[in-house]
């Protein structure tokens, strides 16, 4: 037997409602034949919300019920949505992923082979990078979040300005196998700091924060990712120095 709602979603010449597209996916995906009915003026869109007493479209109708927009649609159809407030550690797996591809690829275009020694240093100098580039996006908001635990930065504020920049030029440094004399201490000293900072707000304060490793508006919790994000760094700088 066919299954079939109804959808009412805002598609205008200067806006088309992206929940709209994932709602009428959503339903096409779990098998229902969609009546997709459009909102193509902001008239429409008001009368449709005052007519059904809503606050928002889009608005899925199955049957004679009404669903709602696409998070109680995900929920009536059982597949979840992340709330803003949760925390999720997708953003790590994705970074790290992408820089063990990366150091994979650079190992093959460098020395034609898929892992060799330097394999490892290329992953851990790109992880570096990537990091640094997501607090860079928005220093200010990294350098705020980054005040909820960084001893240095509760002593001296613009420690947390200075951060993002030390961590990507330390590992493009690295990367390149130059000047170690400067890239591996500056990693060090930066990364040992975050350790113990991290060490105590987890460890010892026992304190449930929002890591800024990947950026300020990161749903990472600190924990124990954070750590071997600065126990990596530690590791790479130890390494570098002792190549000398």
């Amino acid at each position: 037997m066919t299954k079939t709602a109804t959808l009412y979603r805002m598609v205008m010449t200067d806006h088309m409602c992206p929940y709209g597209l994932k709602s009428k996916d959503l339903l096409e995906r779990q098998g229902f034949e969609v009546d997709d009915r459009h909102l193509t003026s902001r008239e429409e869109v008001d009368a449709f919300k005052t007519k059904h007493d809503v606050a928002t479209t889009p608005q899925t109708f199955i049957g004679d019920k009404r669903i709602g927009g696409f998070d109680d649609l995900s929920a009536h159809l059982g597949k979840s949505t992340r709330a803003d407030g949760d925390t999720t550690y997708v953003p790590v797996i994705a970074l790290f992923a992408v820089a063990a591809s990366f150091a994979v690829a650079v190992t093959w275009l460098v020395q034609g082979t898929v892992l060799s020694g330097r394999t490892v240093e290329w992953f851990i100098s790109i992880s570096m990078v990537l990091l640094g580039l997501q607090k860079l996006q928005d220093v200010e908001r990294f350098a705020t979040m980054f005040l909820n635990y960084d001893l240095l930065a509760q002593r001296w504020v613009r420690y947390g300005y200075i951060y993002p920049f030390v961590e990507t030029g330390a590992g493009l440094l690295m990367m390149a196998g130059v000047l170690t004399w400067l890239s591996a201490p500056a990693a060090f000293i930066v990364a040992s700091i975050g350790a113990v900072s991290v060490f105590k707000a987890v460890y010892i304060d026992k304190r449930e924060l929002k890591c800024a490793c990947v950026g300020g508006d990161s749903k990472v919790p600190l924990g124990f990712v954070s750590l071997i994000e600065n126990l990596m760094m530690i590791g790479m700088a130890v390494w570098m120095l002792s190549k000398l």
